[in-house]
């Protein structure tokens, strides 16, 4: 699959932040870190002063710690990869595979971070960037983590993901998707975005075979009679209303519904028996109780209401004379 995750696939999607851009955000982040711990660090000054040398010292080591430390972490936690810096800068942290980073991504960046910018004044973070071929410091390197530009000029729709048709939602809801790597989730998604600009013959052929790759991390082969191509849109959706759920909570797996206008053409159904809607039961017309003829048996033995009697219950039936 290593084929497939091209620095030209990369650059369609997720755009790499260039050096400049991610040192202003830095110093951006860190102007506003230093302001807080500034302010922190006078009024704990003005309510710690009744006690020793060595208290003093201890608190500030605690908010240096969590000022400068534990600050960036909460802040790339909580916004998603969007801190003052990066978000002035139209910049953000996302995963390799492009999806939103969660609290252990932020923490080993924070960690790192000590390291690579504030003890080395940010000389290891720019040697790592340079050497990185996506402008990767170490920090993302051991995170799994990349810094892309959100504000891009529009390109057309050669970033949308076609969603799968409606007679696939909710089909793959019971795979299990935890043994699927973030490298093939990555082509997958770049396959989608790219497969109307490429021959059909290799777009084919392709889909195939990333198919059979996710089938087989999954253990559950592609249904019969789905093309690959669907089964590929309904799997990462899946897989993106699962983010969602974890993300944001909530009761079931949401089914993102097809764009109107401003999105992509949906994907079509295939032409066969697995389009074919089920086939409506037929409808049996009531039949009308026999009455007997007036002047028989069986209507002399009706009660004055109309049903039989309790001695000879009504069948419907004139007995022979």
């Amino acid at each position: 699959m290593s084929e497939l995750v091209t620095g030209e696939a990369v650059a369609l999607e997720l755009r790499p932040a260039k050096l400049p851009s991610r040192g202003l955000a830095v110093l951006l982040d860190l102007a506003a870190a230093v302001t807080v711990y500034i302010l922190v660090t006078l009024g704990l000054v003005a309510a710690t002063a009744s006690l020793d040398e060595a208290a003093r010292t201890a608190v500030s080591i605690a908010t240096f710690v969590l000022v400068l430390v534990g600050g960036p972490i909460l802040v790339e936690t909580l916004t998603h990869g969007r801190s003052l810096g990066k978000l002035a800068c139209g910049l953000r942290v996302v995963r390799d595979d492009g999806g939103p980073i969660r609290f252990r991504h932020a923490l080993v960046r924070g960690l790192l971070g000590v390291i690579e910018i504030l003890m080395t004044f940010g000389v290891v973070a720019c040697v790592a960037s340079l050497v990185s071929a996506r402008g990767r410091r170490l920090g993302d390197v051991f995170a799994g983590t990349l810094v892309v530009r959100e504000r891009v000029p529009a390109g057309g729709q050669g970033g949308f993901v076609p969603p799968p048709p409606p007679w696939l939602a909710g089909r793959f809801s019971g795979l299990d998707l935890s043994a699927v790597p973030d490298g093939l989730w990555l082509a997958v998604r770049q396959y989608l975005t790219r497969m109307r600009q490429l021959d059909p013959q290799v777009g084919w052929s392709m889909a195939e075979r990333l198919a059979s790759d996710v089938a087989g991390r999954t253990g559950a082969p592609v249904p019969p009679g789905v093309p690959p191509a669907m089964y590929l849109a309904a799997v990462l959706q899946e897989r993106q209303a699962r983010e969602a759920q974890r993300m944001f909570g909530g009761g079931g797996a949401p089914v993102a519904p097809a764009p109107s206008g401003a999105g992509g053409p949906v994907l079509a159904p295939p032409a066969g028996p697995a389009a074919v809607p089920p086939a409506a039961p037929p409808v049996v017309p009531p039949v009308a109780p026999l009455v007997p003829p007036a002047g028989s048996e069986a209507a002399g033995n009706a009660g004055p209401s109309g049903g039989a009697s309790a001695e000879r219950p009504a069948t419907g039936f004139v007995p022979p004379a």
